[in-house]
């Protein structure tokens, strides 16, 4: 029978999962005073279609509830886990939208469509700037 463990690695910054032994896979993550941003989650091929990306998250995440963290899911993996399971005692601090952020109203699909095929005429006409965040924000990415 495989031994399936995770473990949290706070010099990596990371929870790692392993199989026998074997590092599997990895949810990375950023500390912030009284939250945990998971920002990228990552199986390696060769343990890939095992569920342990599940288990994976499924840990870290109770674990990361029991510190008394607010969950800040920035990972789509970890994203989509939270919004098909529940984990007890979780507090979600869900990312913002430019236009939340803003108090604006999401526009209806036809005028998003609209605005998708103009900015992207936009982009090709355009130089190409450098996409990042602040040295606190590296995925460029609101809380």
């Amino acid at each position: 029978m495989t031994d399936i463990s995770v473990t949290r690695n706070d010099e990596a910054s990371r929870y790692e999962i392993r199989s026998d032994d074997v590092l599997a896979g990895f949810a990375e993550f950023q500390l912030r005073p009284g939250a945990i941003r998971f920002i990228h989650t990552e199986i390696d091929p060769a343990f890939q279609g095992q569920g342990l990306a599940g288990k994976l998250a499924a840990e870290a995440l109770a674990d990361a509830a029991r510190r008394g963290d607010a969950i800040v899911p920035l990972c789509p993996y970890i994203a989509k886990y939270l919004q098909t399971h529940e984990v007890p005692g979780a507090e979600i601090r869900w990312p913002q939208r430019p236009a939340e952020v803003q108090g604006a109203a999401a526009p209806d699909a036809a005028v998003q469509d609209e605005s998708a095929q103009e900015k992207s005429a936009q982009d090709k006409s355009a130089p190409r700037e450098s996409a990042g965040g602040s040295d606190d924000d590296p995925t460029g990415r609101a809380e």
